[in-house]
């Protein structure tokens, strides 16, 4: 090859290259750029998060039950209040676990306890009746009184040192029950949460959980090929991968750095997060049956809570790529507060309680539940702490 070609070719070479770099640091640049415009600022995000919860407050009594539905929302509560500190909050959390003396099911036969599906007072190991003990510890927190936490306590240990393995076999479970272990071993230093912890999980994992697309399905019901979707695909339920989402946020927050097996749960929340990402719409919002949106298509406003609250938790700690997730958060923050969010300060479009995506269901803005909007409430702190963080 002639001497002078070859140089030449080195040069342009060279020139390609550095003007490949320039083009790709400027659509960086320019992706940045364009964020910084569309971002909320925070007081139009804390006026959101306050609209959506005063709004709820004011049009539903704190004496309800302890059921997982209305525990979903005070778990957005109570972040509400760890953000804004308004008492009334505080005080809305305080009224209902008085009203429930503390205690999720109320049975005080530990012979008749059981963890199946039910909504009765003998249901104490079933998850859904254990997530109001997450608000109760937060409110030992602020005030430790002994009282508060006896019975979650009670219930857990008991649970413990019983020699059943499948207690978490529905996705939701693992966001009404993992937070209450890592909160309940922060309190008390007891090893046997964290042994638990991972001896639940390792169970729902067998069950649910979906190597190819790390997913996981509603439960053992849902596993391809089974079930299918309307189209014949996977159907992962968005709101059931949001709960664990969700939850896996909530128990890294908690856990140790150190703390036996902290890794993996970390591995299967940056895999979800990875997952999720492909599933968004344009709009913002994630439909109801993930991989199939023709299955049930339309907005749903539960798990894109779940998902943008689960996120921008990740970017927020430095587990996610800022440039790689927060476009999507931010797509999802701006459904939430500029579609889901009426001007009344209902939460709209949430999918009613259920188990799966439905064809055919009706979910419009008249459609809101408590859950709904305790999901809302984390996604709003989550963005804002965001932008506090990005000042």
């Amino acid at each position: 090859m002639n001497l002078k070609f070859l140089c030449a070719l080195i040069i342009f070479s060279a020139l390609s290259v550095s003007v490949s770099n320039i083009t790709a640091q400027s659509a960086v640049k320019k992706q940045d750029n364009l964020l910084v415009q569309k971002l909320p600022s925070k007081k139009e995000v804390r006026l959101k998060i306050n609209l959506a919860n005063a709004y709820w407050q004011k049009n539903h009594q704190p004496q309800t039950r302890a059921f997982w539905d209305e525990a979903a929302y005070q778990t957005g509560n109570m972040e509400a209040f760890a953000l804004t500190g308004k008492k009334a909050y505080r005080a809305y959390a305080e009224a209902w676990a008085k009203h429930n003396q503390w205690m999720g099911a109320k049975s005080l036969k530990p012979s008749e306890w059981k963890y199946n599906y039910g909504e009765t007072d003998d249901h104490v190991l079933f998850g859904d009746w254990q997530i109001c003990f997450q608000t109760y510890i937060d409110l030992y927190l602020l005030q430790p009184e002994q009282y508060k936490i006896a019975r979650a306590r009670d219930v857990m240990e008991y649970q413990m040192n019983t020699l059943a393995k499948d207690y978490w076999w529905w996705a939701d479970g693992l966001y009404m029950v993992m937070p209450v272990m890592t909160k309940l071993y922060k309190v008390t230093g007891n090893l046997q949460y964290l042994e638990k912890l991972q001896t639940y999980f390792e169970y729902a994992n067998n069950i649910m959980y979906d190597q190819e697309t790390g997913l996981y399905y509603r439960d053992a019901k849902y596993v391809y090929p089974a079930h299918k979707s309307t189209n014949g695909k996977k159907d992962f339920w968005a709101r059931g991968d949001g709960w664990v989402f969700a939850g896996l946020a909530k128990i890294l927050k908690d856990l140790p750095q150190n703390a036996p097996n902290r890794e993996e749960y970390l591995r299967k929340y940056v895999g979800l997060a990875k997952a999720i990402v492909k599933c968004q719409q344009k709009e913002g919002y994630w439909t109801r049956s993930l991989l199939d949106p023709e299955h049930a298509p339309g907005p749903e406003t539960s798990g894109t809570a779940f998902f943008t609250y689960g996120l921008l938790w990740g970017i927020n700690q430095g587990y996610l790529e800022k440039e790689i997730y927060f476009p999507v958060a931010l797509r999802g923050w701006e459904y939430l507060s500029s579609f889901a969010l009426q001007d009344s300060g209902k939460v709209g479009y949430v999918q009613p309680i259920g188990e799966k995506a439905i064809p055919g269901q009706v979910v419009d803005a008249n459609s809101t539940a408590n859950f709904g909007v305790g999901a809302f409430l984390l996604a709003g702190c989550e963005m804002y702490r965001f932008l506090e963080h990005s000042k």
